[in-house]
């Protein structure tokens, strides 16, 4: 039962947090993430430094080295992310979609809504 306890604690801190997925070249990753973290959109950034991307653009089947961005932030911040991003990144059709986290450590959860400051 205490475990029960335990998830059913996770799922009500989690409703306001997501994890946003961004490609990017690979010389933009850094710069990109220090960004978004020193504006205080973002709790943190882990930089996958090398995902190969397959995808159909313009009518073709394209083939590129990416770097994959995992952005934990909140969902209000997604908004204020979105524009920071198409501010700071290179590509017209940039990727970015949020998923919500539907459980997690409440102290990593609190940490997280605790670090992002909306602009205004």
């Amino acid at each position: 039962m205490a475990g029960r306890q335990r998830a059913l604690a996770w799922s009500v801190v989690a409703t306001e947090t997501v994890v946003c997925l961004i490609t990017t070249p690979p010389d933009q990753a850094s710069p990109i993430a220090e960004a978004i973290v020193a504006r205080e959109l973002v709790a943190c950034v882990n930089i996958v430094a090398l995902v190969r991307s397959v995808y159909r653009w313009e009518g073709k089947v394209e083939h590129d080295d990416e770097s994959l961005l995992v952005i934990k932030t909140t969902r209000d911040a997604v908004g204020p992310l979105t524009e920071a991003v198409r501010e700071l990144h290179p590509y017209e059709n940039f990727e970015l979609v949020a998923l919500d986290i539907a459980a997690g450590a409440p102290a990593y959860l609190d940490w997280i809504a605790g670090s992002v400051e909306l602009p205004g």
